[in-house]
């Protein structure tokens, strides 16, 4: 795997645009922008071509990876046009792999997430189905020192004393109230303009795949663990 590191002068950008979220500021500046981002696609690129060594992931270039950084302002009281972060998601592939991976460098605020930001209604449904059936797998998951390591603990919001149909005092409550499922693991600046960055965020990647593979079963499958999909 090659070194890689976030270049400097991304993070320059980044913190100047975020001073001068204009576009005439924008415009006299657009020659900066497209250096970094060709940078930031060749980042994505070579993220991409490494988690496909252990992923299957839906053929997608570094380009197409990266979220616009263009802001849709019509329904927002915050009327800056710019994003102030360059961010992106990888995609699996196939109906029987779940879960989303996402990257986001912003000065102060790097980093590397997964997991379900929106779940449907069916889909967390069938979650609190299973871990009320068995929460041991999933406990086993985010007790493991890898998933530590990397996370620390389960992210996400949660309903604020039980879901529909669950008792409060249901053993596996503090599953049970997640209504989003999110692994996140955050970095410094300084840590993401490093050589081992690059490294270091394929094995953040690399560590999901315990929760993926766990989600995805459950996902898949019924509640009497016939295969769905």
């Amino acid at each position: 795997m090659d070194s890689r590191g976030i270049d400097k002068s991304t993070f320059t950008f980044l913190r100047q645009l975020a001073k001068n979220n204009n576009r005439p500021w924008f415009n006299d500046h657009k020659d900066r922008y497209l250096a970094e981002y060709e940078s930031m696609i060749g980042f994505a690129e070579d993220l991409m071509k490494e988690v496909a060594t252990f992923d299957q992931l839906v053929p997608m270039s570094g380009k197409k990876s990266l979220f616009r950084i263009y802001r849709d302002v019509r329904f927002s009281k915050d009327k800056s046009p710019y994003k102030t972060a360059f961010a992106g998601r990888i995609k699996r592939a196939t109906e029987l792999l779940r879960g989303g991976m996402y990257y986001h460098i912003e000065p102060g605020n790097c980093v590397i997430a997964g997991g379900f930001w929106k779940p449907n209604s069916d889909d967390l449904k069938r979650i609190r189905q299973e871990i009320d059936y068995d929460d041991k797998p999933l406990r086993k998951i985010l007790a493991s020192s890898s998933f530590k390591k990397h996370f620390g603990e389960l992210e996400g919001d949660q309903v604020k004393t039980s879901p529909k149909g669950y008792a409060k005092d249901h053993p596996a409550i503090d599953l049970l109230r997640y209504k989003q499922w999110l692994l996140i693991r955050r970095f410094s600046d300084e840590e993401a303009m490093a050589d081992s960055f690059l490294k270091e965020v394929v094995q953040t990647f690399k560590a999901m795949r315990p929760f993926f593979d766990y989600m995805s079963d459950v996902l898949t499958t019924d509640a009497n663990g016939v295969r769905i999909v």
